[in-house]
């Protein structure tokens, strides 16, 4: 099997066909594996997710990426629950999770404006500088649909708000993480995962 540009690890979920159709709009080519040398050997690496942490973290166990994920070069990028899974834990279930971006994932806060899950469209406010977000404007939309987030720290690029303010886009080393979901995100959220695509380690 030929090298992919793009593997995107199945770390269980729904949603992976239209992330997988973002792609092939971009004429890009993306595999969904659990392949460790697929995995290493990509040019860049997805960490999706939907559902519950410990789940996802069960089956990146089964699978033996733990390490694996651990110890990638090339680009990275985590996407809603993915991104949850690179920080230290989560709130959600108490679960260790792969500890690349110091922080625990934790409930967002509820009111009466603002419900949980926090679903739908929100603006995202760029607060550092990063290639990442080349194009995008401060204030640009994505689509969210989370009950768990990474609080605002000296890793975030960009944030959004729900109740409070939380991480939208954080970065690591070659790790990079969106709450939101970029392929049901429009022009915005294609133009995001171009930047990924053009990204430097």
């Amino acid at each position: 099997m030929a090298t992919p540009v793009v593997a995107i690890i199945d770390s269980g979920g729904a949603n992976i066909a239209s992330l997988l159709y973002a792609f092939e709009r971009l004429g890009t080519k993306a595999i969904l594996t659990t392949d460790a040398a697929i995995i290493r050997g990509a040019g860049r690496v997805i960490l999706p997710g939907v559902g519950a942490a410990k789940d996802a973290m069960t089956r990146l166990r089964e699978h033996r990426l733990i390490d694996v994920i651990r110890d990638l070069t090339q680009p990275v990028l985590g996407i809603c629950l993915g991104m949850q899974l690179l920080a230290d834990a989560s709130e959600e279930e108490d679960v260790e999770c792969l500890g690349i971006i110091p922080g625990t994932a934790r409930q967002l806060e509820s009111a009466t404006t603002c419900p949980v899950p926090n679903m739908g469209w929100c603006p995202i406010s760029i607060s550092a500088d990063h290639a990442l977000l080349d194009g995008l404007a401060d204030g640009a939309y994505f689509y969210f649909l989370h009950s768990y987030a990474l609080p605002v720290s000296d890793h975030t690029v960009a944030t959004a708000s729900h109740a409070e303010p939380f991480a939208a886009i954080i970065s690591r080393r070659n790790f990079l993480a969106a709450q939101f979901h970029p392929e049901r995100s429009s022009h915005a959220g294609s133009l995001l995962l171009q930047n990924f695509l053009r990204s430097a380690a």
